[in-house]
């Protein structure tokens, strides 16, 4: 009978995939992107290069430390979705984070989400330390949904199916058929640097895919043969960067040079031990600090921690050292508890490694 740990192992590998050969067409729909290479997507060559197989086996079956599993609380606050619902279609700005990578912005009449996962678990391997900030069913009606990558914790299924066809979805390359196959035909493939605009049911929204450090793959098949990125977008005179999942660098200092004026930076924080394996994919909390510094933007709301234990950093150390790596910049955090929601022209946030703002 295997481990426990060589189970979890085989089931990571099973999510993270062995590259299969296929056969390639001989004019690729994608042959005009400059991240198609040989049959599949691929970062700019001088960025880091994402670790292999073996060395997910070598991550995965070594010990894991203490305090990897030491218990944790998450940062939870009830939001019944009331006041979000009342304004649909309103002139209130807001963000309220949902959890891991889930955001719901309003702007401009638009309500969005970015990476929607509302289920209990992941690919089977990760189970929610606290339930999505807003349930399903207390959402205001959305406009537009935004996917950074085919991962199973930023493109849940179920969560999109049950978000329906009536919302207009904006992908990557590549991942449009799997949208349509599903019944969400309201989809908008781009590469990096192109952009969109979603027209939603008071407002309208401008969205731009931008380059990430990342990767993509759901099955064993289909490694790399959709991109990545985050988003630029543009609604009611607000611009909001939503960086998806990546390492670094990137492309923060292009982005903030050909985008000026971020309001608000949505950027990851968690899922960053062990550097020797995370670092091409995932960035550490001082490398957000600089990520938001290279942007140029005013305020950064930190995701992609307190949701799924992912990786080996202790669950409660990214927002503490952030806040320490941000430095005279630490009052530009906005913390939010999972359900928390800020309107734009309300009280500040608190900011600290345990601060969190509330409705």
């Amino acid at each position: 009978m295997r481990s426990s740990a060589s189970r979890s192992a085989l089931a990571l590998i099973a999510s993270v995939g062995l590259a299969v050969v296929g056969c390639t067409p001989a004019v690729s729909p994608y042959a005009q992107s400059q991240q198609w290479r040989e049959g599949h997507f691929e970062n700019p060559p001088e960025w880091p290069h994402r670790t292999g197989v073996k060395d997910v086996l070598k991550w995965r079956l070594q010990p894991r430390p203490p305090s990897h599993v030491r218990p944790f609380v998450a940062p939870y606050q009830p939001n019944d979705g009331q006041r979000l619902r009342a304004n649909a279609g309103g002139p209130e700005r807001s963000v309220t984070f949902i959890g891991h990578a889930s955001v719901l912005l309003q702007a401009g009449g638009v309500s969005m989400l970015t990476d929607p996962v509302f289920s209990d678990d992941v690919g089977g391997l990760f189970r929610r330390a606290a339930p999505p900030g807003v349930a399903l069913r207390d959402l205001p009606p959305i406009d537009l949904v935004v996917i950074s990558h085919n991962h199973r914790d930023h493109l849940d299924e179920e969560s999109v199916r049950a978000l329906g066809p009536s919302v207009h979805y904006v992908v990557p390359l590549g991942l449009g058929a799997w949208f349509r196959a599903r019944g969400l035909t309201r989809v908008t493939e781009l590469d990096w640097w192109q952009s969109t605009v979603v027209e939603g049911r008071a407002g309208r929204a401008t969205v731009t895919l931008v380059p990430a450090q990342h990767w993509s793959q759901r099955a064993a098949t289909d490694r790399n043969q959709s991109l990545w990125g985050g988003y630029v977008i543009d609604a009611g005179g607000e611009r909001v960067f939503f960086a998806g999942d990546t390492g670094y660098p990137a492309a923060f200092a292009e982005v903030g040079r050909r985008f000026p004026g971020i309001e608000l930076a949505i950027l990851p924080i968690g899922a960053y031990a062990p550097r020797w394996f995370m670092h091409p994919q995932h960035m550490a909390p001082e490398e957000t600090a600089q990520a938001f510094r290279d942007l140029g933007a005013r305020i950064l709301l930190p995701v992609h921690w307190a949701t799924f234990r992912l990786s080996d950093e202790p669950m409660d150390e990214p927002p503490k050292l952030l806040y320490q790596a941000m430095g005279t910049l630490a009052n530009r955090i906005l913390f939010l508890p999972i359900g928390g929601s800020w309107f734009s022209g309300g009280p500040a946030p608190s900011v600290g490694p345990a601060g969190h703002a509330g409705r």
